[in-house]
């Protein structure tokens, strides 16, 4: 437990404010690839803490909670009398401890995901008249304050658990309790209490949010209200009255995906070679199966992309063909790609040798289980068995070539 002592000068009651305007906070989360940590593929928090987590960040950290604390007041519209009997007549707490979902969309696309959120703590500074005068004098400070409420306000009613820090005054106590379930938590005062403010609100949550790899790059905003005030979703009981009558979340989450993909210098160049090389049939005049060449290249990749090709040459229906100037004779050439561990086409099948087609109608969809870093991936060039005989003829010199553009494309 940690108690921290102060004296200031007494507190002057104001006056009791109207809810008129409406409260709101900002919560923004990020993510951003990680070479240095592929499979953290999570939101990353960017909200600037203030309140508990600030002051404690060890233990919000250690549960993955946040905490802020917004300048909404609670003054008393009556006094709070000795042991009364209504919890909703004195100083309590109830807040919205159970999942809300909200929906966030794209910026531009209008692509909905879903956000969840729930408050798992709850906090502020009571302040009042001297607490001392109020119980009939006590031995100091923190003694007064036990026997106006009967315990110390470092300790939480149940259902509410100690959070383990408070700090108090001759008038004021600063506290912070965990919620674990959306139900009262209730002080009863032991002597009578001629006001009460709550100075703020200081609220800590959790928060899911939806897997950054399957949403498009930009941002997604959404908000979600809260109500303050009697029977609301923040109820502080019916004697404390709000400032604000809302609590308004306004989320941004900032997607900020990577797609490269790194060719080795000189790959730009493919050679189409048959397996052990010419000498079969320039000695023999044995036909190869097929020409083929692989061509490496390395792959980063946050986010689903789709691949195609584009061809120089034409063929039909899909296919890039290589021409012979001489002879006017033109091949198919097929492309095909391999995708490294973690990327995946869309029914989550490793990708082996899958044809890639012309035009951006036909291209091919993939998508990553995790963020994939230089991971090495393969273009497959092959003039197939059924072309041999068409190409290769003994005596006849050609030399066919042509131009293949392969496009990797993240606008899904």
């Amino acid at each position: 437990m940690k108690i921290a002592h102060w004296l200031s000068s007494a507190w002057v009651l104001g006056m009791i404010a109207a809810p008129v305007q409406a409260e709101q906070v900002d919560i923004t989360a990020l993510f951003k690839p990680d070479s240095a940590r592929p499979h953290m593929n999570k939101f990353l928090n960017t909200t600037p803490l203030s309140g508990y987590c600030a002051n404690y960040p060890g233990q919000c950290e250690e549960h993955q909670t946040f905490s802020l604390q917004v300048p909404i007041q609670f003054d008393s519209r009556a006094p709070i009398r000795a042991n009364h009997a209504s919890p909703r007549e004195g100083a309590m707490l109830k807040v919205p401890a159970q999942w809300r979902e909200l929906t966030v969309a794209h910026e531009t696309t209008g692509e909905p995901e879903t956000v969840k959120v729930r408050i798992v703590g709850i906090g502020s500074q009571y302040v009042t008249q001297d607490v001392m005068q109020l119980v009939g004098g006590a031995e100091d400070y923190r003694v007064a304050h036990n026997l106006l409420w009967g315990t110390s306000w470092v300790y939480s009613p149940a259902p509410c658990v100690y959070s383990g820090v408070g700090w108090f005054n001759s008038t004021s106590y600063r506290f912070f309790w965990k919620t674990p379930e959306q139900n009262v938590c209730a002080k009863q005062a032991k002597f009578d209490v001629p006001w009460l403010r709550l100075d703020y609100l200081d609220f800590a949550y959790e928060l899911v949010t939806p897997n950054p790899l399957g949403m498009s790059a930009g941002n997604y905003r959404g908000a979600l209200t809260y109500t303050v005030g009697p029977n609301g979703d923040f109820d502080f009981g019916d004697v404390m009255l709000p400032s604000s009558s809302t609590l308004t979340m306004n989320f941004n989450l900032d997607v900020q995906h990577t797609l490269k993909v790194d060719i080795p210098p000189g790959g730009n160049k493919v050679q189409l070679v048959p397996v052990g090389g010419w000498q079969s049939w320039l000695q023999a005049g044995r036909r190869p199966v097929s020409l083929f060449r692989d061509q490496t290249f390395n792959i980063s990749a946050s986010s689903r992309f789709k691949m195609h090709i584009e061809c120089q040459f034409g063929g039909f229906p899909y296919e890039c063909m290589l021409n012979d100037p001489v002879s006017r004779r033109s091949v198919e050439l097929q492309v095909s790609v391999s995708l490294p561990n973690g990327l995946t086409d869309l029914s989550g099948q490793p990708v082996r040798r899958q044809r890639l087609r012309t035009g951006q109608a036909n291209s091919q969809q993939f998508q990553p289980g995790f963020y994939v870093d230089r991971a090495p991936g393969t273009l497959h060039f092959e003039i197939a068995k059924n072309q041999m005989e068409f190409m290769l003829q003994p005596g006849v010199a050609s030399r066919y070539s042509g131009n293949v553009t392969v496009i990797w494309d993240s606008d899904i």
